[in-house]
């Protein structure tokens, strides 16, 4: 690992070799044995049930990592899973979930699926993957994971058995002797066999009873992060999940280091990012909880857990740093190095505040699970500009770019002229995206760069700033939700003629959903009346808009769209008034204004004297910008 300040050490390390020429492993299960044979002892995986500083915890070495991913990649081997079928991996994280991930990439492909979806949602990717064995939780007080995945296999007759995780045995009495009597009933009405994690993995050899492959080849499907409506399936070749570890233990981590992941692993920022970081460096991951932050206790632990595991490094999000920062810092974090944030834009008040705090920077990164993850950074060893996200990682190709519908290039931007980023790397699977054929038409630019729906800018420091969205999209936490899931539950109702969903401003969740709407002449309601007929359409609580409008007419577009750009004006405008008069500041957001560089900024007019200093610190706390008129 070396320095990494600027764009000429970014330059200098892509100008070593083409990355095809680099000595790397050419599959997981290669790179895990390289680094079990590196750092046999070393602390790999430590899983902590609950949140308790002083809580039991399983912490399994490289060593031990090998063996337990040899043995579930046999086991699978023996229910029939080849190169080219699908494991679904439904589980919160635990040790068994690490387990199950790279052990279905190694014995076939991996699909971990958010728990949080419901049963619709994941019989639907279950059936789209062509899954054949789903590794899932045994009925536990608490949670419903059990429940949906029983409901969804009644749809998804391609699952050929189930292998049943149970958590019980993380617990110490009196917990262990009371949670099996609160364990809920589940009545299967599918025709998988149910099998046993624990006993299964048992039966198994601790090393590899089949040839590795040594090939490169379609090792996992992850949906994208929505909450609502049907998920894409993207498709991760070993090799972009190669490229995503080397990354992290090139630039950032090596064995020495202890990160802290309280994220899901059913996502790509733990799964790939981490997930690949740890596996190339030798560096030990710490997890949390089964619910990770959202777990009990965690963030009212987190600063005590630091100390405890001696973390190096923070991965994070910024809802979670936002949380973070309502409580303070009470332990020794003197281990502490950096925290690395992506997901979501990070607001610069939420930089600054975690900044005073901890004396940590922030390390702001962007990523895709189209793009197998990582695109961009800030320099740990360089200048982090605040709002940005960093500079292309080495051998990943950025363009700002403007396509036709069928990624025909039209126009490559200048500097600081806003445009689509596209992307060309390792990570990005060319022509073959998604599982979908017709979803990867016109989604690539001149046939090779990836398409994000991103808007950005490149500025003379190479810095990329995301400046808006291409796509129409709602980011609630790093989540996606589509709009179109709103607009169609509240186009529904009798009395509307047209509506819009957008995100508007949340210092919290970055977004949160919105709703305005327009009746249809002479039809009279009441926002609680279209609130309540859209929760009863929409699946997903996280969905449900948090704040709904009617207007007298919705802003369209001269072919009779509703124009969004119109909706984001008047929502950022009502959003940050609303913040200001809380907090009695005598400014007031006057204008929204389209900005060639920065998107859509707003425009402040004093009313009265106003403490400046507070105005930053109130609007900081939003990632969009703003300026005075």
């Amino acid at each position: 690992m070396g320095r990494y300040a600027n764009r000429a050490d970014r330059d200098a390390i892509q100008d070593e070799m083409p990355w095809r020429d680099r000595d790397v492993p050419v599959t997981i299960h290669q790179l895990l044995a390289r680094t079990a044979a590196d750092f046999p002892e070393r602390n790999a995986f430590t899983f902590q049930f609950f949140s308790d500083p002083g809580a039991r915890a399983e912490t399994l070495t490289w060593t031990e990592t090998l063996a337990g991913v040899n043995r579930a990649a046999n086991l699978l081997r023996s229910l029939g899973i080849g190169e080219d079928d699908t494991v679904a991996v439904l589980l919160p994280n635990c040790t068994e979930c690490v387990l199950a991930l790279f052990g279905a990439q190694v014995a076939g492909i991996a699909a971990p699926i958010n728990p949080m979806l419901d049963a619709e949602q994941i019989a639907g990717i279950l059936r789209e993957t062509g899954a054949k064995v789903l590794v899932t939780l045994r009925a536990f007080p608490k949670t419903d994971v059990a429940q949906k995945a029983a409901e969804a296999l009644r749809t998804a007759p391609g699952v050929e058995a189930v292998l049943e995780v149970d958590l019980h045995r993380y617990l110490d009495f009196p917990k262990s002797w009371i949670v099996p009597l609160m364990r809920p009933k589940v009545h299967p009405r599918h025709n998988a066999r149910i099998l046993r994690w624990a006993g299964e993995m048992a039966r198994q050899n601790d090393t590899l009873d089949f040839d590795d492959g040594n090939r490169d080849r379609v090792s996992a499907y992850f949906h994208t992060g929505g909450t609502t409506g049907m998920p894409k399936v993207a498709q991760h070749l070993y090799s972009g999940f190669i490229y995503n570890g080397w990354l992290g233990h090139r630039l950032l981590f090596t064995e020495q280091d202890t990160l802290i992941c309280p994220l899901p692993l059913f996502h790509v920022f733990a799964a790939v990012v981490v997930g690949g970081a740890v596996l190339s460096s030798g560096a030990h991951v710490v997890l949390p909880t089964p619910q990770g932050y959202r777990g009990a206790g965690v963030f009212d632990n987190f600063w005590k857990l630091l100390e405890r595991w001696k973390v190096t490094f923070v991965i994070t999000v910024p809802t979670a740093l936002s949380a973070l920062m309502q409580r303070p810092v009470n332990a020794d974090i003197s281990s502490l190095q950096v925290a690395f944030s992506g997901s979501a834009p990070l607001p610069v008040e939420l930089f600054n505040r975690f900044q005073r705090a901890t004396d940590v920077t922030i390390v702001e990164g962007y990523g895709l699970t189209e793009a197998t993850c990582l695109v961009s950074v800030n320099p740990p060893d360089g200048e982090k500009k605040i709002g940005s996200v960093g500079l292309a990682f080495p051998h990943t190709d950025v363009r700002i770019l403007e396509c036709d519908d069928d990624g025909t290039v039209l126009k490559e931007m200048g500097l600081d002229e806003i445009g689509e980023i596209c992307v060309s790397s390792p990570g990005v699977y060319v022509g073959q995206t998604y599982i979908a054929e017709e979803k990867n038409a016109g989604l690539f630019a001149d046939g090779k760069w990836l398409r994000t729906g991103d808007l950005g800018r490149i500025d003379s420091d190479g810095y990329l700033w995301i400046t808006g969205r291409a796509k129409d999209v709602i980011i609630r936490g790093g989540h996606n939700i589509d709009p179109a899931v709103i607009e169609d539950a509240l186009a529904g109702h009798d009395m509307v003629a047209f509506a819009g969903a957008i995100g508007q401003p949340d210092a919290f969740a970055g977004e949160l959903p919105c709703a305005y709407v327009e009746l249809v002449d002479g039809a009279t309601t009441d926002v609680a009346e279209l609130r309540a007929f859209a929760s009863g359409r929409i699946h997903e609580r996280a969905a449900h808009p948090k704040y709904i409008e009617i207007l007298p007419e919705l802003p369209k577009t001269a072919v009779g769209k509703v124009f969004k750009p119109g909706l984001r004006k008047l929502a950022i405008a009502r959003v940050y008034n609303a913040a200001l008069a809380k907090r009695k500041l005598a400014a007031e957001v006057v204008e929204v204004v389209e900005d060639k560089r920065r998107g859509l900024v707003a425009k402040l007019e004093r009313r009265g004297e106003v403490d400046e200093d507070a105005v930053q610190r109130c609007l900081g706390e939003f990632a969009r910008p703003w300026d005075w008129k």
